[in-house]
């Protein structure tokens, strides 16, 4: 059996204030939007967005301490989603399942430096 490696690093701003939820099961549950830049051939940059998905007590430290604006280290896996529509439509997205978060503040030389590990992935 040969072995792979699912792994992700990003760095960069979260898109809006994170917001905890609670799953049917009682676990918390953050969801980020992170925008990363990237420079193109023609010199401008180009934002991509992911979606980060916290649980349990990464996700209420995530939910307290983190805002929109704020620059973030994400290191976790990728886990792609698939469903159908009530229209019949395929739909699918990918995102980024944490298993550390650095919070790095705003940039401006204040960040805390904080660091949350993720205490196993919880399913929805």
């Amino acid at each position: 059996m040969s072995r792979t490696i699912n792994r992700v690093e990003l760095l960069g701003r979260v898109g809006s204030d994170p917001e905890l939820r609670q799953t049917q099961g009682g676990t918390a549950v953050v969801q980020l939007r992170l925008a990363t830049d990237r420079r193109r051939e023609n010199g401008k940059d180009e934002t991509d967005w992911h979606t980060v998905v916290c649980w349990a007590k990464q996700a209420e430290a995530v939910a307290e301490y983190v805002r929109k604006g704020e620059r973030v280290y994400v290191s976790g896996r990728l886990q792609q989603q698939s469903w159908e529509t009530d229209a019949g439509e395929r739909r699918s997205r990918t995102e980024i399942h944490a298993s550390e978060v650095i919070f790095l503040g705003s940039g401006n030389g204040n960040g805390n430096g904080r660091s949350t590990g993720s205490e196993g992935d919880q399913p929805f």
